[in-house]
């Protein structure tokens, strides 16, 4: 299966730096089942070029000299011709992984070998860390995101509605037609697999059962502002606020969970504000929500507040690529869904999907606290939300 325009885009810009001299180890990054492994697969198959590929996402993380074992067969590969790309899927797993990896890379710099180097990794927490640890200077990232509305789209030839409700997991595309097998699929393959391999295996988690039940009730609460303490009286397993912001980033390492801060003009009272919670593709909530296509579709309650999680999600998704942050906006009773912060650059975004005259009380607040800011209205009499889910974050704070 061929990737949609944008993935071919993120194809394209790891073809380029491929046919550069070697110069820096290329790090793939992004969520499970987005289409990295297919990527780079395709980019192999194009160039034509000797490779080696090896996974280490094995029910448990092999040893350290794996990783040295996988450079020696592209050692050998290489004494037959003048280049090899070596590419290490999931190797952020593997303990001290970014300090053998330095080792073989400076070695081969230092021998003048000729092999070029591509990580694929689903967890930004553990590969940031190697990465600045111990390789600083050596890596590029190049960041894969969730499938959008026009990729699946074009890709699928899937309807809005369906984009909107299914999400745009490729992997789970076919399986539409059977919404409980899709459902299955994505609690099953994607979910759990992503708490389990992704989270818990890799990091400290002293209450498993906490961390899966925070990860459903945020889905439940996607699209809403819900501070730790509220959400602590109701979940079943004791802990404390410290403990849920601690497993929000754990989700937002693995491009599951986005928990949006308030933007005011002071850190520290952002730090401190109750996240707003932003399930990073809708078929999060679906496939855990119980209701059917339909049963979504005929509650505006429920369908506007996945319309604004996919819009949510988009900007978010954005926004990684762009170094843009996303936030939400609140003042009194008056609110903004999101707000996009870019270098001095503000942009307040308000997402209306019913078919009632908008009420725009709060971007008119937020207009005049921050003047200088653009405002947009998505939905109803301003940009059509299957238009904005199509233009890139750039756009609006350029």
């Amino acid at each position: 299966m061929k990737l949609p325009i944008f993935k071919r885009d993120t194809i394209k810009i790891i073809t380029d730096r491929l046919l550069e001299n070697r110069k820096f180890i290329q790090v793939i990054n992004g969520p499970r089942q987005v289409g990295k492994t297919t990527a780079i697969q395709q980019v192999l198959e194009d160039l034509g070029k000797e490779y080696t590929y090896a996974a280490s996402d094995l029910p448990a993380p092999p040893a350290i000299e794996w990783i040295s074992e996988q450079w020696e067969l592209a050692r050998i590969k290489l004494e037959g011709t003048n280049e090899v790309i070596l590419v290490l899927d999931e190797v952020q797993k593997i303990s001290n992984w970014a300090v053998e990896v330095k080792r073989l890379w400076d070695e081969d710099s230092r021998f003048g070998k000729n092999i070029k180097v591509v990580i694929l990794g689903s967890s930004a927490l553990l590969l940031q860390k190697g990465l600045s640890e111990s390789l600083a200077g050596r890596f590029e990232i190049i960041q894969m995101s969730h499938w959008g509305w026009e990729e699946c789209k074009n890709c699928f030839n899937w309807s809005f509605d369906e984009y909107i409700y299914f999400g745009g997991y490729p992997g789970a595309a076919s399986l539409i037609h059977d919404e409980k097998r899709w459902a299955a699929y994505i609690r099953d393959s994607l979910i759990e697999t992503a708490i389990s391999k992704d989270i818990l295996l890799l990091n400290r988690v002293e209450k498993p059962a906490l961390l899966r039940q925070l990860f459903v009730l945020a889905c439940e609460y996607g699209g809403q502002i819900l501070s730790y303490q509220k959400l602590l009286g109701q979940l079943s397993d004791a802990g404390n606020t410290t403990t849920l912001a601690h497993y929000q980033k754990l989700f937002e390492a693995a491009f599951l969970m986005c928990g949006l801060p308030k933007w005011t003009g002071s850190v520290v009272h952002r730090r401190k504000s109750s996240p707003k919670w932003m399930p990073l593709n809708t078929a999060l909530m679906t496939a855990l929500g119980n209701l059917d296509f339909q049963s979504w579709r005929k509650r505006p309650d429920l369908w506007g507040r996945l319309i604004e999680v996919a819009v949510g999600a988009h900007l978010i998704n954005e926004g990684s690529q762009y170094a843009a942050e996303i936030y939400y906006w609140r003042e009194g009773n008056y609110e903004v869904d999101f707000v996009i912060k870019k270098g001095n650059k503000l942009v307040g975004i308000e997402v209306k999907s019913g078919n009632q005259r908008p009420v725009l009380d709060g971007l008119k607040k937020f207009a005049k606290k921050y003047p200088s800011a653009k405002t947009i209205v998505v939905g109803n009499t301003g940009v059509e939300i299957e238009e904005f889910l199509k233009i890139p974050l750039l756009k609006w704070i350029n």
